[in-house]
Parts: structure tokens; sequence; C-alpha cells
């Protein structure tokens, strides 16, 4: 009604971005209301969000004026000290966890990921890459398979076109997929795998453990011809949870399952008497890293929480003592009491 045409985000840049409209990629910057209006960078052009864009003859760039309701999102904490929420894709069905496995891969590390996953309400997949350089795929596949309950784990060698192809299962019909995992998990080769060219940039890893540095510098959505769109990260060094305990009870299924169990409702798996969650690790059911990985997770939740919570009554007390005084600013001016 406004004139306004749907693009959605390939690409975010710092002051822009590229958008993909009907008639093609443009680069857009968004408007200075919208920019005015974000009270947190999270509310500004992410990849994979759709926006309203402004694209006229008389316009030297066009204008994203607004970001449409996103569907779903991943995010994670500000991995500096602020309580700030980045958001590293959106409108997501799909979300491969990569981990290689050329050496044990990091089981502690997976269950973050895929707490961060569950918590978007996008569907999670573990892709383990790199099988041509472990000495027992399978092995691994079954140990990564306990503590990814309830999740398909897929071995994949991205050197080899039908191995990546498992992938493709999970972006067909215009589906959207993001790949997040640790640098030199074999991102970037996944996908030039699933495209059949070297687009994205990759490095040769070290033969002694299969390692190599990410390449990947932004996020970006790629269209895979007669598929969906996969979204390709840099690596993560820091994952700082703000997610809900919904999230991470996701992914941990079985201490859920034991948890109903628990003498006390809101038992917190400590030193309650009663508790199962305690009683299955000393039973041997439950491994005990694993329950004290599921604390750390909730710990760390409920601690972005309390800091979210701080940000917002600073930011409504900011906005409140504005209010006062352009109130006071006006009684002056107009002498009216």
């Amino acid at each position: 009604m406004e004139g306004l045409t749907p693009a959605r985000v390939v690409r975010s840049d710092r002051g822009s971005s590229l958008v993909a409209t009907s008639v093609g990629v443009v680069r857009a910057k968004p408007t200075v209301r919208l920019l005015k209006a974000a009270s947190d960078p999270a509310d500004l052009p992410v990849v994979g969000d759709w926006t309203a864009v402004l694209a006229s003859k008389d316009l030297d760039v066009p204008l994203i004026h607004a970001v449409l309701a996103r569907r779903n999102a991943i995010t994670r904490g500000d991995p500096g000290t602020t309580s700030d929420t980045q958001v590293l894709a959106s409108n997501i069905d799909t979300i491969f966890v990569v981990h290689p496995v050329a050496e044990p891969p990091n089981l502690r590390r997976i269950e973050r990921e895929l707490s961060l996953a569950w918590n978007s309400g996008a569907i999670p997949v573990v892709v383990l890459t790199k099988v041509d350089l472990a000495s027992d795929p399978d092995t691994l596949h079954a140990t990564v398979g306990s503590i990814a309950l309830g999740v398909d784990v897929l071995l994949v060698n991205a050197l080899d076109g039908e191995s990546a192809g498992q992938l493709l299962a999970y972006i067909s019909d215009h589906r959207t997929a993001v790949l997040i995992g640790p640098s030199g998990a074999g991102k970037s080769t996944l996908i030039n795998a699933l495209l059949g060219e070297q687009r994205q940039a990759t490095r040769d890893v070290r033969a002694s453990d299969g390692k190599g540095r990410h390449t990947t510098v932004a996020r970006e959505l790629i269209k895979i011809a007669g598929q969906g769109v996969i979204i390709d990260t840099p690596g993560l060094r820091a994952l700082g949870l703000i997610v809900s305990e919904e999230g991470i009870s996701s992914a941990f299924p079985d201490i859920e399952q034991f948890a109903r169990s628990c003498r006390f409702r809101d038992c917190s798996h400590y030193h309650e008497p009663g508790c199962a969650v305690r009683l299955a690790v000393e039973s041997g059911t439950l491994l005990p890293e694993r329950l004290a990985s599921y604390h750390k997770l909730v710990r760390e939740a409920r601690v972005a929480a309390m800091k979210t919570d701080a940000r917002l009554r600073a930011e409504k007390k900011r906005k409140l003592k504005t209010i006062s005084k352009a109130a006071r600013n006006y009684h002056k001016r107009t002498g009216r009491g």
C-alpha cells in the first residue's frame, strides 16, 4: 500500500545489507527512522530477515523501512560484557550443528549448540564431518548420538558430493537451513559440495589433526539450485547462552525424563532428597558429566536472564527520565504548573 516491496536479507554488513528482491539482489540501507527505533542491535536487519524496502529512481540506494516479524531466530549472548543479544540468523527451518571427527568431538559444546538450536524453534541436525580422517567413525557416531537424543546425526565427508548430499533432504521445498559450529569444521566445504562449485573460500587443513582456520567472515544466505537456501556462518569461538530453560531441557530429554520421578517438582538436582536424577547418576544410568553440563547451562541461562532484566529496567528508567525532563522543560516554556 505504501509502495514498498518485500526483500530478504542475503548478507548484513556494517551500515547496509544485501537484499534479494523479485528483480535481483541489491544493496540497501536502513532508514534513519528504523535506526532510531531500534532499542537493541537485534532489532536491525540480519541474514534471513524479511524486510520492507523502498526502491525508486529518486533514491541513490534502496531503503529498508521495516524488519518484518521473525518466525524464529537463532541467538546468542554478546561475547563481550554487555547483555545485548546477537541474532545469528532468522526464519530458519533446520540448524546443522557441524563438528569434525578427525579427533574426538567436544560433546559439551555440542550440547550447548543443541540447546541454542532447540531454543530457536528450528530443528537441529548434527553433522559430523571429516569422517575420512576418523579412525572409527561409527563409534564416534554412537557417542554423539548418546547425547544428541531425538536428533538426526549424519556422518559426512564434505569432499564427497554424494556424502554431502545427505543434507539436501533437510533443505528441500524452499526451506532455510543454517550451519553453525567451530572454525575449521568444514562448513564452507559442505556448501561448495552442495553447490557443485568452489564458491566459498576454504583453507587446507593440517594433515596432523585435520584442523583448519575459518575463512567465512560474514553470515551469508546462499541459494541451492532446485532446493532451498542455506546460511554459512563464521566459526563461533564463544557461545553465550540467551535461552529459556525449556530450550536446554529439549537438549537433555533424558534428564527431564528422570526429573519426572523427583520428589519435588522444583527439584534442582543438586542435594534435594528423593532426587531421581541424582539416583540415576549414582546407579550409572546417567553420566555425571552430562548432569554437570546441564547444571552449567542452566546457571548460565539464568545469569543471562538476570542481565537482560537489568538492562530492560535501566532502559525503562532512562526513558522515564527523558519524559520527565521534557515535561519540566515544557512547563518552564509555557509557565504551566
